[in-house]
């Protein structure tokens, strides 16, 4: 099946199956049931069956899935098979704990190069990588044939960066600049809008606190009299 006809929100599912499948492998469990992949994803056993039925028949009825095998076929549907060069746009403190953790933590990407225009941040190391002017983006973005990049820049700047990659060959962008930007057809771009996630967080907060505290208020008042009729 052509990756056209499966949504984005499949494809953004698998690398949490396959994360799932990395720790479960370190703990030595070589069989899982799309059930406890579901307690472990948290979506359900039918969504995860059919998220995987569109790549091919990975399981075994009455088994479940071999931890091993279902792990190799998710590196090779995403593309991890191989590690991918990637370059950083921002070297703020986001853009260098961007850059620490996929160094350190992401065995399936290699940060080529981090870039940034502030002259005082140019020249810094971030784990070993210098921090380069962004006017040598182009050049080391076709050097390494870079199709994916971080971009971790002000609102005001993120448009022009993500021209600046297009423009020399980058064709999926990771987004943590709070705007939208706007991409040719054929362009990837993914939104990490951290601010967005942590707003979303406290409404859950607040409202759970809402309701706690009208269930206390409630709770003290007068026992609600069922023999009166409701106006």
């Amino acid at each position: 099946m052509s990756s056209r006809n499966i949504s984005k929100t499949v494809i953004k599912r698998l690398p949490i199956y396959l994360r799932i499948l990395d720790q479960l492998i370190r703990r030595g469990i070589e069989m899982i049931s799309s059930k406890e992949l579901s307690n472990e994803s948290g979506f359900t056993a039918e969504q995860i069956r059919k998220d995987l039925a569109y790549f091919g028949a990975f399981g075994t009825r009455g088994a479940g899935y071999n931890t091993l095998f279902l792990r190799e076929k998710l590196i090779t549907i995403i593309g991890l098979d191989s590690i991918t060069d990637t370059i950083v746009i921002g070297a703020g403190n986001l853009g260098t704990a961007l850059t620490r953790y996929n160094l350190t933590k992401n065995p399936y990407v290699n940060i080529v190069a981090v870039f940034d225009k502030n002259p005082k941040l140019v020249g810094n190391k971030i784990d070993g990588l210098d921090v380069l002017p962004i006017n040598k983006a182009p050049q080391l973005i076709k050097k390494y044939n870079i199709k994916v990049c971080l971009i971790s820049v002000t609102a005001n700047s993120a448009q022009e960066v993500a021209d600046l990659v297009i423009k020399n060959g980058v064709k999926a962008i990771l987004n943590f600049a709070p705007v939208k930007l706007s991409v040719p057809e054929g362009i990837h771009v993914h939104n990490a809008d951290l601010t967005i996630e942590l707003q979303s967080l406290i409404y859950y907060s607040s409202a759970e606190e809402e309701r706690l505290s009208r269930l206390d208020r409630e709770s003290k008042g007068k026992e609600p009299d069922l023999e009166k009729p409701l106006s």
